[in-house]
């Protein structure tokens, strides 16, 4: 790495673990590289969002351009957010794309994600599935909440299985959001590359699959209306 990444970041890293605004806020940062090309940060979830309790953690790359380029940060903590991906952990914020500025810091960027988990930007999304989901905010605290449990000997939260979306009652809907991940899981290189896996997933959709979308949906709109509209777990079929 570059002399001039490397003081720089050693700088801010000393910044980090002496700074009152960081310890209060509850954030952490620690050394996994001595070359200091990788650290790994750790966030608090922020009071009264459905992630407070919750402890995420980070993987922060710092390439040799830094800081005329941004840090390569990624969630290893999985978590239901529209602006972090649910399988991959990548994060839109503009200041770790476009927005950067060589005068931006490590702590910059750690505080800038807490206060993303505190105001979600649904309308820029990275992931479209809890996107979607955001905009009826009814469900969100329920999902985070219950995607976090508490752990008896240490007080740490750690996580649990990945909750359930909460259901649609649009079969259109949830056959776009099944070709979606199929598409996504064999990661599509080009538009033209897209379209024919989209072609390729939608024959693998069977008729029986649709049918028995539309054979659920008596059962899920009697679940909704016991649930008054609420977040409801069931079966997909």
């Amino acid at each position: 790495m570059a002399n001039i990444a490397v003081q720089r970041i050693k700088r801010e890293f000393k910044e980090v673990l002496k700074s009152e605004e960081t310890s209060k806020n509850q954030i952490k940062v620690d050394l996994v590289d001595e070359n200091f090309t990788e650290l790994k940060g750790e966030i608090a979830g922020p009071p009264d969002t459905p992630y407070e309790g919750g402890r995420y953690q980070l993987e922060i790359k710092i390439p040799e351009t830094y800081p005329f380029n941004p840090p390569k940060v990624r969630f290893i903590t999985k978590i239901w957010h529209p602006n972090i991906s649910s399988v991959t952990g990548a994060i839109c914020l503009d200041i770790l794309k476009d927005q950067w500025a060589a005068a931006m810091t490590l702590r910059t960027v750690l505080l800038s994600l807490q206060a993303l988990l505190a105001a979600a930007e649904p309308d820029d999304p990275q992931d479209a599935v809890v996107a979607n989901q955001d905009n009826d905010p009814k469900h969100t605290p329920r999902l985070c909440k219950g995607y976090l449990t508490k752990k008896e000997n240490d007080g740490v939260l750690h996580q649990m299985t990945w909750p359930p979306q909460s259901l649609d009652l649009n079969p259109v809907q949830m056959v776009w959001d099944e070709m979606d991940h199929r598409v996504k899981a064999k990661g599509p290189t080009s538009a033209q590359h897209l379209w024919e896996l989209l072609q390729e997933c939608w024959k693998t959709i069977s008729g029986d699959y649709l049918m028995k979308l539309i054979e659920r949906m008596p059962r899920v709109c009697k679940a909704v209306i016991k649930a008054e509209g609420g977040y409801f777990e069931e079966c997909m079929f």
